[in-house]
């Protein structure tokens, strides 16, 4: 079995999301570190493209979106589960609007001017620059529309009250009674804003909030050791990609098996992947592309979020 390489910076929100999963499986791993801003050569050497952060490896298998990542740590070990048997349809939407509503809240608050300043303290205005220009890049031509510093402040209430009392009432001591996706979904976004002291208070004033957050972290990361990207690539030369699953999908559009396609996120961060379709299923989508630094790879995507064009 080939290990698990996540490639990731440690400031990510969905790394922290990515780390968590692999914590709360118990699962060891292998930690590269990336730049959090383009370029990102090595990186892009296995997706063809997709530049978001982070990016699961396995052999010379990619794995895109940690929506898709989880789905992929399940199979890797079944328990303890992230869709909980009878709960799958309920974790995973409330993970979805998660990943998107409260996460694009986090984003405006973490970006406000007062939470900048604290956040990226220590770094030269050039830096700062450069790294908001990238950031501004990353959300351009997609659906994602950037929320206003002041409209999120205004709803922000709205959703942690909704969760406070959630779990106030649940019986469990997870949002759906046992842990799932949808805790590790939510715990990201509350971790970003926990950052610094000007956004946590968003967070420490929901006594039942705060203290289920304690619970997530406490699955911690799991256990991993460093690798180098030039490694990583290595990895995947060396590798031959998994089997294909066996699903059986009539794809609605009409595309086949064989056919050259582009397949992009549709939110933000649309960069674009060609390749060979391989596989479209109900919950993923499989182009077979080749790099001259990695040879033949797997590229792997969530349908949901995700879009399929012809090339």
């Amino acid at each position: 079995m080939s290990e698990l390489i996540l490639h990731h910076y440690p400031t990510s929100p969905f790394a922290e999301k990515a780390r968590l999963l692999l914590g709360f499986k118990g699962l060891s791993w292998r930690s590269v570190n990336i730049s959090p801003v383009m370029p990102k050569p090595d990186l892009t050497a296995l997706t063809g493209g997709y530049r978001k952060t982070p990016v699961l490896q396995i052999g010379a298998d990619i794995y895109c979106d940690t929506a898709l990542m989880a789905r992929r740590l399940e199979q890797e070990k079944a328990l303890p589960a992230f869709f909980p048997e009878g709960q799958e349809m309920i974790t995973a939407t409330f993970a979805a609007w998660v990943d998107s509503v409260v996460f694009q809240h986090a984003v405006s608050l973490v970006f406000q001017p007062a939470s900048v300043a604290v956040r990226f303290g220590k770094l030269s205005p050039e830096a700062i620059k450069g790294f908001l220009a990238d950031r501004a890049g990353l959300f351009s031509g997609g659906s994602a529309t950037r929320l206003s510093a002041e409209q999120a402040r205004h709803q922000w209430p709205t959703i942690m009250a909704r969760l406070e009392q959630q779990l106030q009432r649940e019986q469990g001591d997870f949002l759906f009674g046992e842990p799932s996706i949808a805790d590790f979904a939510l715990a990201h976004s509350l971790w970003f804003l926990k950052a610094t002291h000007v956004t946590s208070p968003l967070v420490d004033a929901y006594p039942a909030v705060s203290a289920w957050f304690g619970r997530v972290m406490g699955f911690g990361h799991g256990a991993f050791s460093e690798m180098t990207s030039e490694e990583a690539l290595e990895v995947a030369r060396n590798a031959t990609p998994a089997a294909l699953p066996d699903e059986q999908f009539d794809e609605p559009n009409g595309f086949e098996v064989g056919q050259q396609v582009v397949v992009a996120a549709t939110d933000y961060g649309v960069d674009p992947v060609a390749g060979e379709l391989l596989f479209a299923g109900s919950e993923e989508l499989i182009l077979r592309r080749e790099d001259e630094r990695v040879g033949v790879v797997h590229v792997h995507f969530p349908r949901f979020g995700f879009r399929i064009d012809a090339q």
